[in-house]
């Protein structure tokens, strides 16, 4: 199976790259630049490019993202603090970022005549971010067999979209992914944050995998608070 992987840089993506290299035939990366704060992130799936020794395409969203206003992704609004299942994090949903990223995706894929194209959205994105849900997927995946109806046969695989990040850990400690080469913070500051949601489920996944975590963070000890207040409200 011929693979494109949609990697962000992140540790989910990165990891998915290395899985889809180990199983398959990964034939390219490609990122996307949505005008997001922490684009630093784009700099490490070049290195997994590098590291793997494929293509690495960035494409070039920023005008589509200047009009997806309203994001703390994209906008001048305030990265919030906490677990994942806060209700506050909904302010980090970029709308319909993965749908439009998935047909570029699915485009490039027909185009190089890849088989199928790998997107790291699991179990845990799926509180906040209903284009990492299954029946979203499932429903892309059967849009896009009619769009490229006689003309290409893509799969989309998503390995993840049932798992927690722990798992995807474990998946990348079985793979040798080099963590400390992956970002995830929303802040893009010098160092992980450890205080937004993204940085937090980083340092718990690390935590429930019983993996060492490499990550540099600027406050490594706020992801405890973060969980215990999501557990005593029911949402950890």
């Amino acid at each position: 199976m011929k693979t494109i992987v949609i990697c962000s840089g992140g540790l989910d993506s990165v990891t998915l790259a290395y899985k889809v290299a180990h199983e398959a035939e990964l034939t390219r990366l490609v990122s996307f630049d949505y005008g997001q704060r922490h684009k630093k992130e784009v700099d490490y799936a070049r290195l997994a490019a590098e590291n793997l020794s494929v293509p690495h395409d960035l494409v070039d969203l920023r005008a589509v993202g200047a009009l997806l206003s309203g994001s703390a992704l994209t906008d001048d609004v305030d990265v919030p603090d906490g677990h994942y299942a806060e209700e506050n994090m909904k302010i980090t949903v970029v709308p319909n970022r993965n749908a439009i990223m998935l047909a570029v995706a699915f485009g490039i894929a027909a185009a190089q005549q890849a088989d199928a194209v790998a997107a790291a959205v699991h179990g845990g994105d799926h509180f906040i971010y209903p284009d990492c849900r299954p029946a979203f997927t499932e429903s892309f995946e059967a849009m896009q067999r009619q769009a490229l109806d006689g003309y290409a046969d893509v799969k989309l695989y998503t390995p993840f979209v049932t798992i927690p990040k722990a798992d995807i850990v474990t998946e990348g400690a079985k793979h040798n992914v080099p963590f400390a080469e992956t970002w995830s913070c929303y802040k893009g500051g010098e160092h992980h944050c450890g205080r937004c949601g993204t940085c937090v489920e980083r340092r718990e996944a690390f935590h429930l995998a019983g993996v060492e975590d490499p990550t540099v963070y600027a406050d490594p000890d706020y992801w405890q608070a973060a969980v215990a207040r999501a557990t005593e409200h029911g949402l950890g």
